[in-house]
């Protein structure tokens, strides 16, 4: 996060600026959620504890020295209030079962996989301890905090906390060989846990990695185990569910006992007055309730009602709409360019029932992927590199119904060659109407019923599969924020792009798909590329830059 733009919006809540506390609040509380779910589980507890945690750093916020510290230290208030709630716990309470398992909310929100999946679950075996420090080292690896910040977090130095984290990721390996074996088929083991609850538990623990370490099933690996640290890296936090409430009003604290407490009467000004503002989704009402909302009767973003069949193509927006993007044709832009001469053009929908023009032929000899014939990126930070001569399959996973909202585009860095971007396909627009719509959709990019995925202005649609050239080598990064979207990566073939968008309406697409390929080089460039490695890839300016 930027830290000046924190450290002025720190500096004006510690003034008394309603805005500025409602700001901190909505930026903060994701990482706090995140924070106590995962040390806690998901346990029924949760919303108590984040909400002590950010009572008693709004209270206390008058206290705070330097603004630059506002992270770590909110972060070891966290942590203390999770300490304090283990103390508290008593006998009767030792036994119950988290009111939503925090592991299947990150694997079903995050919608992750494979190894991915498998670290989530993990978490469920470790110990209250291991997974407090768990809770801010995922963190760390994921870029959210520093270990500086952790070793303030937990109060211990940095040289402790290398041995603390070290140890902790044993036990997390443990865990993850557990996940694994049992889904596995291992004959000994359905006999072992036949006598098991289902519960995960340190002595569980220990009898199934035993059973592991001396299995030959169980302890035979079918595939590359990746390091935690390396699947968790740019992985996004887990969104705040809908509806979640956090009350910040002082209850039944006097003025004058909250003012003692540290509130200053700005503070309390602003948590006591009506409705402040709405801001990623979130509201501070009356009487210092925050909500988690997507506000039920906002109309959708324009351009992303479902189009008719020869409707243009707009980008949606939820703010004042800029000047319009000339809808570019080859002829429109620079003819002094050697390479890429059509670029960031918004296209109209092409008709539904017409074919597409034949796709030129370009040389061959394919593409090698570093994330595989398959490589799913889902999280904000995957990447993929590619290199060679060929045709690549970018295929588009929007969901609105885990997170609507603004879309951050992924972005090409890196290019050495040339990339072009070839043909549209998939039987579909992101954008058109989808028949029979499950759930609040109307079209890909959502619906009335659950919000919608919002384009930035001037961005191209994107179609469900969507084909590129490349002869050389480039970067694909997954940007995700705001809007919840994944990217599937095929190398491919020119002739599975040919078979792709000939299926049309007769074989029950809703469209062709639409060729884009002069077949020189003014065929079109993705938005988004660079020749340059930015180290934000999500900086990279929408008009192409090759």
């Amino acid at each position: 996060m930027d830290s000046e733009h924190w450290r002025a919006v720190v500096t004006a809540a510690q003034a008394g600026d309603r805005r500025a506390l409602d700001e901190l609040v909505a930026g903060w509380l994701p990482l706090v959620y995140n924070i106590v779910g995962r040390a806690l589980n998901g346990h029924a507890d949760v919303d108590d504890v984040v909400q002590e945690t950010m009572l008693r750093a709004v209270g206390n916020l008058g206290s705070l020295r330097d603004p630059d510290s506002f992270r770590s230290w909110l972060v070891a208030i966290a942590m203390r209030q999770i300490r304090d709630r283990a103390r508290r716990k008593t006998p009767d309470r030792l036994e119950e079962a988290p009111a939503s398992d925090f592991a299947d909310l990150t694997v079903l929100r995050l919608q992750l996989e494979g190894q991915r999946r498998e670290v989530a679950e993990a978490v469920r075996w470790l110990d209250d301890e291991d997974r407090q420090l768990l809770s801010l080292w995922w963190l760390e690896v994921a870029g959210e905090l520093t270990r500086r910040e952790l070793a303030a977090a937990v109060g211990i130095t940095r040289q402790h906390a290398a041995v603390r984290v070290q140890r902790m990721k044993e036990r997390l390996e443990t865990s993850r060989g557990i996940v694994r074996a049992l889904d596995g088929a291992c004959p000994g083991l359905r006999e072992l846990t036949g006598r098991w609850d289902g519960r995960p538990d340190s002595v569980w623990r220990k009898r199934l990695a035993r059973h592991i370490r001396g299995c030959g099933y169980c302890g035979g690996t079918r595939e590359t185990v990746v390091p935690a640290e390396r699947l968790l890296v740019g992985i996004a936090l887990v969104p705040l569910p809908v509806g979640f409430t956090l009350s910040l009003a002082f209850g039944g604290k006097t003025a004058v006992a909250a003012t003692s407490a540290g509130w200053s009467a700005k503070l309390l000004g602003a948590l006591t007055k009506p409705a402040v503002a709405v801001t990623a989704g979130a509201t501070i009402v009356a009487g210092g309730a925050y909500v988690v909302t997507q506000p039920p009767d906002a109309p959708p973003p324009r351009a992303a009602i479902a189009p008719t069949a020869t409707a243009t193509s707009e980008p949606p927006r939820t703010s004042a709409p800029p000047a319009p993007t000339p809808r570019s044709s080859p002829s429109a832009t620079k003819k002094t360019d050697p390479y890429g001469t059509v670029v960031d053009a918004v296209d109209r929908a092409p008709d539904a029932d017409t074919p597409p023009a034949a796709l030129p032929r370009r040389p061959e000899s394919g593409i090698t992927s570093t994330g595989g014939p398959k490589a799913v990126m889902q999280h904000r930070g995957d990447r993929v590199t590619l290199t060679g001569r060929g045709y690549v399959l970018v295929r588009w996973q929007i969901s609105p119904a885990s997170r609507p909202g603004a879309l951050v585009m992924p972005s090409w860095t890196g290019l050495k060659g040339r990339l072009f971007h070839v043909a549209s396909g998939g039987s579909r627009r992101m954008d058109d109407p989808l028949p029979g719509a499950p759930n609040g959709y109307a079209t890909g990019m959502g619906g009335p019923g659950i919000g919608y995925a919002v384009l930035p202005p001037g961005t191209q649609q994107m179609w469900q599969n969507e084909y590129f050239y490349l002869d050389g080598t480039v970067t694909l990064t997954q940007n995700e924020r705001g809007c919840d979207y994944g990217l599937i990566v095929f190398p491919t073939d020119r002739g599975a792009v040919a078979e792709d968008i000939g299926q049309g309406p007769p074989q029950g697409a809703i469209r062709y798909g639409l060729v884009r390929d002069t077949g020189t080089d003014s065929a079109p460039v993705p938005q988004y590329l660079t020749r340059e490695t930015p180290a934000d890839p999500a900086t990279v300016p929408q008009r192409s830059r090759v």
